[in-house]
């Protein structure tokens, strides 16, 4: 076999061996967002602190920001209760070990009593530690 068709092998190898990884944690990453979400809306405290980095950067399209201590207590004694979240046209690029997901955050909720939808921009970046991807920061912007 020439060294051409053997390095040719491995790098065909290789390629499908690195896609192949690349979308196994695509698919990692989209269901760790949807089981964030999931955590949001039945207020599952353990789920979102197993979810979220200690060095969490959570911030909201009001410019709001918060550590993770305070997007946890946010969600679970805050004002807002989230009875749907729908992220839409949702994006993921995965680059060693971070991972941006973009999308459209559409929710429906109770805000101080009275319902409300949201639709707005998000992004958000996981950092994988340890095999387990951890929410680092996310960013909503308003559309």
């Amino acid at each position: 076999m020439s060294k051409q068709v053997l390095a040719l092998l491995l790098f065909t190898s290789f390629t499908l061996v690195s896609f192949g990884q690349s979308k196994s944690d695509e698919t990692t990453i989209q269901n760790t967002v949807d089981v964030l979400y999931d955590a949001m809306v039945n207020k599952k405290n353990d789920i979102l602190e197993k979810l979220t980095s200690e060095k969490l950067s959570y911030g909201h399209s009001s410019g709001t920001i918060e550590d993770k201590i305070t997007y946890i207590d946010a969600v679970m004694n805050g004002p807002f209760d989230f009875i749907s979240i729908t992220p839409k046209d949702q994006t993921i690029s995965i680059s060693d070990k971070t991972a941006v997901v973009r999308h459209i955050f559409e929710a429906e909720g109770i805000n101080a009593g009275e319902p409300v939808d949201v639709r707005i921009g998000a992004m958000l970046i996981f950092l994988k530690q340890h095999d387990n991807w951890k929410l680092i920061a996310r960013q909503a912007y308003k559309l």
